[in-house]
């Protein structure tokens, strides 16, 4: 993963005080935030500004973290141009990456989302990010070109 230094940035997304962001690329771009609660969490409203902003001129997923104990998170993911999702892969992922870097966390961490759970491993460092979870077909069919 590559993060961006200070680790923790503060950006203003509205009146209020500035949000505190872990950014971070898994591949694309993503900026979490540890929260309290993350059904409470100010996903629909506050994810199209955090994506939007002029900080992200690329546009950013917007994560919400919350912490259930060292190896356990809930999170929720605005995924940039698609809003919110079920699941997001590499949203877990920096999540995780984001929590074990503040020291909030320790790997594994066992991922809750709406879609379902996730598992992330990391060793820090330059090393891979390790993602399981189940997958299932959705959709075959044939194509013709």
């Amino acid at each position: 993963p590559a993060v961006e230094l200070p680790l923790v940035q503060k950006v203003e997304v509205n009146a209020t005080k500035p949000l505190e962001l872990v950014i971070l690329s898994m591949g694309n771009p993503h900026a979490v935030q540890v929260v309290a609660d993350v059904e409470s969490a100010p996903v629909t409203t506050q994810g199209p500004l955090i994506e939007h902003h002029p900080r992200f001129p690329g546009r950013v997923n917007a994560g919400y973290l919350q912490v259930l104990d060292r190896h356990r998170i809930a999170l929720r993911v605005w995924e940039r141009g698609a809003g919110e999702t079920l699941s997001c892969g590499t949203g877990a992922c920096a999540a995780v990456v984001s929590g074990i870097l503040r020291g909030l966390l320790d790997s594994p961490v066992q991922v809750a989302t709406r879609g379902g759970a996730l598992t992330i491993s990391w060793a820090g460092g330059d090393n891979a990010v390790w993602m399981k979870g189940p997958a299932q077909t959705v959709f075959e069919g044939t194509l013709e070109v």
